[in-house]
């Protein structure tokens, strides 16, 4: 299945990199929560969930284009958790630092997870407890590694009107920070690049499903800041807690 699944998710891509390459309208206008939404975000969500119907038809899909009403939701005890496009703002800014995000949540747990970058066509992927990045054609697991000093990642465009994040980051002792778009900063964690990405902040559940994967089975902890493991068992609300992805 995760082969599967990785296939979708660089198809999804090739539907975003043709609205990034200008090959097809931008189309760009905000949600009702003022993010963005364009049509790359539509044209991925579009591949991927006639893809998932094909793959796995009886297993239904949540996706931030088209999220379900609590009432339809609320007995799911195994769903996809699609988010076609994290880091619309990146998409914008032309930076590259946007994903493709897929995971498979079992339970309140995600147990599969795909982040697919674009532009530069890394995949990271994790199923069976085990996490591998492919980059250029070569594969391998990865794993959580320490460092001293820790390097903290943090989000790129949140950090600089989180004072939250600011203050935890001034008692933190000896440390540096690089700041990342999208779920790339979960995939940092995971693959020994960073040891800590402390969100404070408002995230959707699309937002870290797929990054979450990754991370935990990559060796890291996710957890809200009052250590309870991040979950994701069906809730009214899309909204995480604030959380933390570290080696401890």
């Amino acid at each position: 299945m995760l082969e599967q699944i990785c296939q979708l998710a660089r198809d999804a891509g090739d539907a975003i990199m043709a609205v990034y390459d200008g090959e097809q309208p931008l189309d760009a206008r905000q949600k009702k929560d003022d993010s963005p939404v364009t049509a790359a975000d539509i044209a991925a969500h579009d591949v991927i969930k006639a893809g998932l119907q094909q793959l796995d038809p009886h297993t239904p899909m949540l996706s931030e284009e088209d999220p379900q009403s609590w009432s339809e939701r609320q007995n799911w005890t195994r769903y996809w958790l699609v988010d076609p496009l994290d880091g619309t703002k990146e998409f914008l800014k032309r930076n590259g630092e946007f994903t493709v995000n897929i995971a498979l949540i079992e339970d309140g747990v995600p147990v599969l997870g795909v982040v697919y970058v674009p532009v530069t066509k890394v995949m990271y992927s994790a199923a069976e407890g085990k996490a591998w990045k492919e980059d250029q054609g070569q594969r391998r697991q990865i794993h959580v590694s320490e460092a001293h000093p820790p390097l903290v990642v943090v989000s790129r465009s949140h950090y600089d009107n989180d004072q939250e994040l600011k203050d935890y980051l001034a008692q933190l002792g000896e440390h540096q920070t690089v700041s990342v778009g999208s779920s790339l900063k979960f995939c940092l964690v995971a693959e020994g690049s960073a040891q800590l990405y402390p969100r404070f902040g408002p995230t959707n559940i699309w937002d870290t499903g797929a990054g979450h994967a990754v991370a935990i089975a990559a060796g890291a902890k996710v957890n809200d800041w009052t250590g309870q493991t991040l979950l994701y068992t069906p809730r009214e609300s899309f909204l995480n807690p604030g959380f933390r992805v570290s080696l401890f």
